[in-house]
């Protein structure tokens, strides 16, 4: 019966991925989603209390941000090992890789420019809890509440520094659904992002 329940919360999860790439979110309801998947509407009230608590456990399920691992690509012991802009390029590249290969990601850091909804705020608390572990993990000192930063100069604000590099990302990613070129650089082609990756490399190296 467990297993059962969650193969369908599953389900459910997968289809309202399924129906907002598709359709958008405006046109997200439990309706639609339920015929996605299969089952009875009634099941999304059941397992998730209706369409709000659908949307949150959508937004924390693994696949929509870069997980930690595939941000760090590499043992955390390993990373710990290199230097602080040494590890920013690494989570820059591949973060800026993995939201390329997330069209509902994508969409969604649309609407997030010009419009603030459910969705968007569940994704945005999941992103933000996210970038609290990476920066407890790998900069700020065991005795986390002094926000005390290690391995890089002291003057730099390293939230501020990774703000603008994602931020950056964030945007050309979204551009790139709608737009080919961005002042010369080819959003849609794997030699413009790798013009991006080698300046925010430059970048870490200059700053940090």
């Amino acid at each position: 019966m467990a297993r059962d329940r969650k193969e369908t919360e599953r389900k459910l999860i997968e289809a309202a991925g399924e129906v907002l790439a598709r359709d958008g979110f405006f046109k997200l309801g439990v309706n639609a989603i339920a015929r996605q998947a299969g089952v009875d509407k009634v099941l999304i009230y059941r397992y998730f209390d209706g369409l709000s608590g659908l949307i949150k456990a959508y937004a924390q399920q693994g696949d929509f941000w870069p997980s930690t691992q595939e941000l760090l690509d590499m043992p955390v012991d390993a990373i710990k090992q290199k230097h602080p802009s040494e590890q920013i390029a690494i989570i820059m590249e591949n973060y800026a890789a993995g939201i390329r290969r997330r069209p509902v990601t994508l969409q969604i850091l649309g609407w997030e420019m010009v419009e603030r909804n459910e969705l968007t705020a569940h994704l945005e608390t999941v992103r933000e809890e996210q970038g609290r572990r990476l920066f407890e993990m790998l900069w700020y000192r065991s005795d986390a509440s002094s926000r005390q930063h290690s391995g890089r100069k002291p003057d730099v604000d390293i939230e501020a520094f990774v703000t603008i590099l994602s931020a950056a990302v964030n945007y050309l990613a979204a551009r790139s659904r709608l737009i080919r070129i961005y002042n010369g650089i080819e959003l849609k082609e794997d030699r413009g992002w790798q013009r991006i990756v080698n300046l925010m490399r430059l970048l870490c190296e200059r700053v940090l």
